[in-house]
């Protein structure tokens, strides 16, 4: 395992942030993953040379998600005050963020990667919301996917946990290109359409482009961190389901 859980460095001239989850072969989005990638973005979304960001991973899989130990009582507020703040930057950053996403991006991992612009997958991808399956559920792919997507089809992964593959994720729109090389995609991409253009005049395209929404993910994610926080983890299944997941046993699910 990596001593550090995200590699940072900058490509094309300083132009482009590139982070990548070095954790493989989960790159778990833990309390030390959110806060090193919080950290780096506000770092250098600054930059006024810069025009991309650029997420990737070491290892088979982008995420298998949030650190489940990390969402039982004691430990879920600040997790998750923690998660959806990292959220809110990626969603509101002034330039675009690109993701390049093989095998499973699944849950906190998911919305890593739908928070910012654009993805990139392999054939292989996985995309999933898995949390419904344990009891609770995704506060910002809540409010993010049934923005991206159409209603019902965000609907579906949300409330069902169930994973949709790569062509499915572009078919919905969920996903920008599927290629054999999603990394090398997203950097071609980036050549071809972003390398060439203003980085002051692109921030301002962004901006236009992104708020009623990033105004609208703000203000429903607070509400959604409400009744996840009050409601959700003051009931029984919720823990139920967390516990029992990580104790490698069928969840005795009590409705209430």
């Amino acid at each position: 395992m990596s001593d550090e859980p995200l590699k940072v460095w900058h490509d094309r001239d300083g132009a482009l942030l590139r982070l990548r989850l070095a954790r493989p072969k989960a790159n778990i989005v833990d309390a030390a993953m959110i806060a090193a990638l919080d950290a780096a973005l506000a770092e250098n979304l600054g930059d006024a040379r810069l025009k991309a960001v650029l997420i990737d991973h070491e290892g088979p899989h982008f995420s298998f998600g949030a650190s489940v130990q990390e969402h039982l009582p004691g430990q879920f507020e600040a997790m998750l005050k923690g998660f959806n703040a990292l959220v809110v930057r990626l969603v509101s950053s002034p330039v675009p963020v690109l993701a390049a996403v093989r095998g499973q991006c699944l849950g906190g991992g998911m919305e890593v990667a739908i928070a910012g612009n654009l993805i990139f997958a392999a054939p292989d991808a996985k995309f999933g919301q898995p949390e419904i399956q344990l009891g609770v559920f995704a506060p910002p792919a809540s409010c993010i996917l049934p923005e991206r997507i159409a209603r019902g089809a965000a609907e579906a992964i949300l409330v069902s946990g169930q994973p949709i593959g790569a062509e499915e994720a572009w078919r919905i729109g969920l996903v920008h290109a599927v290629s054999d090389d999603p990394e090398q995609a997203a950097l071609d991409w980036f050549d071809r359409a972003l390398k060439p253009l203003s980085p002051s005049s692109l921030r301002f395209a962004v901006r236009a482009a992104r708020f009623d929404f990033v105004e609208r993910v703000t203000a429903k994610l607070a509400a959604v961190e409400r009744l996840y926080l009050d409601e959700l983890m003051s009931s029984h299944d919720a823990v139920e389901g967390l516990v029992a997941f990580l104790e490698k046993r069928p969840a005795k699910w009590e409705a209430r």
